[in-house]
Order: C-alpha cells, then sequence, then structure tokens
C-alpha cells in the first residue's frame, strides 16, 4: 500500500482556488505532476459551460493518470425564480462538462488498464439543501455517474471514485457564511464545531489518487467534520 504519487501525472479541473487549488496542493506535495486547468488560467484555461471548449480542451492534454473533476459553479435562487438559464448553466458545469472529461479520458486510462478518476460531490449529493435546485441537481447527478462508471471500468483497472466535501470556507460558501442566519445554523451542526478548509481535503485526494485506494470503486466519501452523521 502506497500514497506516492512519484512519477504519475494528474489534472485538477478549477485548479485556480478553493476545493480545487487545495487538491492540487496535495497530490503535488504526494510527488505527482500536477496539471492545473481553471476559467481563469493555469496550465490550460476552459470555460466548462462551452461544450465546445470542453471538447478542445480533451485535444490538448497528455497522457494522464489521475483525473479530479472539481470545477464547479452554484446559482442561489429559489426554484420559482430559478430559470432554464440557470439550470443550463450549472448542469452543464457541474455534471456534463465532467462527464465528457472522463469520458474521453478514461477512454484512455480503460485502454491502458490503470487510472484514478475522482469527481467532487457534495453534501448535496446526499441532501436537498435549499434556494440551489440545479446545484442539488448536478450533485446528485455527480453522485450517480461515480457509481455508474466505477461498474463499467473497474474491470478495467480504473478506479472511479468522489469526494464529498461538507461546508467549506470557499468563494462558493461566502454567502452561507455571510448570512447572519444561516452561517449559525450551520455552524452548530458540525460536530467538528468550525467550517472546513480546502486542506482538510487533502488526505482524501491522496488516498483516492493512490494506490492504497485499488480496491476502492464508486465511493462517496464525505469529509464533512461529522455533518451528514448529526
Amino acid at each position: 500500500m502506497s500514497f506516492d504519487l512519484t512519477g504519475r501525472r494528474a489534472l485538477v479541473t478549477g485548479a485556480s482556488r478553493g476545493i480545487g487549488r487545495g487538491a492540487a496542493e496535495a497530490l503535488a506535495g504526494a510527488g505527482a505532476e500536477v496539471l492545473g486547468v481553471s476559467a481563469s488560467g493555469g496550465d490550460f484555461t476552459c470555460d466548462f459551460s462551452d461544450r465546445r471548449a470542453v471538447y478542445a480542451l480533451v485535444e490538448q492534454l497528455p497522457e494522464l493518470d489521475i483525473l479530479v473533476l472539481n470545477a464547479g459553479t452554484i446559482e442561489r435562487r429559489p426554484a420559482l425564480d430559478h430559470g432554464d438559464d440557470l439550470w443550463d448553466r450549472v448542469l452543464e458545469v457541474n455534471l456534463t462538462a465532467p462527464f465528457v472529461l472522463a469520458r474521453e479520458l478514461g477512454r484512455r486510462m480503460v485502454e491502458r488498464g490503470s487510472g484514478k478518476i475522482v469527481f467532487v460531490a457534495s453534501m448535496l449529493s446526499f441532501q436537498g439543501g435549499v434556494t440551489v435546485p440545479g446545484y442539488a441537481a448536478s450533485k446528485g447527478g455527480v453522485a450517480q455517474l461515480t457509481k455508474a462508471l466505477a461498474n463499467e471500468w473497474a474491470p478495467h483497472g480504473v478506479n472511479v471514485n468522489a469526494v464529498a466535501p461538507g461546508y467549506i470556507a470557499t468563494d462558493n460558501t461566502q454567502a452561507l457564511r455571510d448570512d447572519p442566519d444561516r452561517s449559525p445554523a450551520i455552524l452548530a451542526r458540525i460536530p467538528a464545531g468550525r467550517w472546513g478548509t480546502p486542506a482538510d481535503l487533502g488526505g482524501a485526494f491522496v488516498f483516492l489518487a493512490s494506490s492504497a485506494s485499488d480496491y476502492v470503486h464508486g465511493a462517496v466519501i464525505p469529509v464533512d467534520g461529522g455533518w451528514l452523521a448529526r
């Protein structure tokens, strides 16, 4: 069993900040060569809401051992005001783009007989959330996609799993942390007694990217300070 990623090449989407940046730093710290891609720059740039850009990205990428599909977006709006434009964008970025990347890059892993794919799910892969119907639907889809691909690709030596972050202090949760009602309510439910940080997720990413997880397939691992246990 080894957590050493020396000699492995990883791609992390949404790597410029937050959870993606934390994942990239953790994988690099374990010895991997890490390539980052985000809408705002990095080793590669991609607008994940543009499917043509996602396919163009695939054509640019080298052979990969590890794929971390983290890039995502959120639109906070009550369901009655959650227009088709918001729904379409959230589903495109959070579910369709990761599926296209997993399918096209996973194809190479299946042909080679090895590879690690790690999706980023959410607490809303398990719960419905409030005023984020598109996000909840997309992250529920990510959890099911993780299992579906694992069922197909495990026999070919490709591990497909997901990390489900709890309430992490990032740009995506800034509105919640600024909310005078919801912020203390969320904090009161977290047994660990604090919001998480991107660094708190690093161990899970390294585990799922390494040979230590070779017999782990289709798992959605919460890293949530105990939120789901409450």
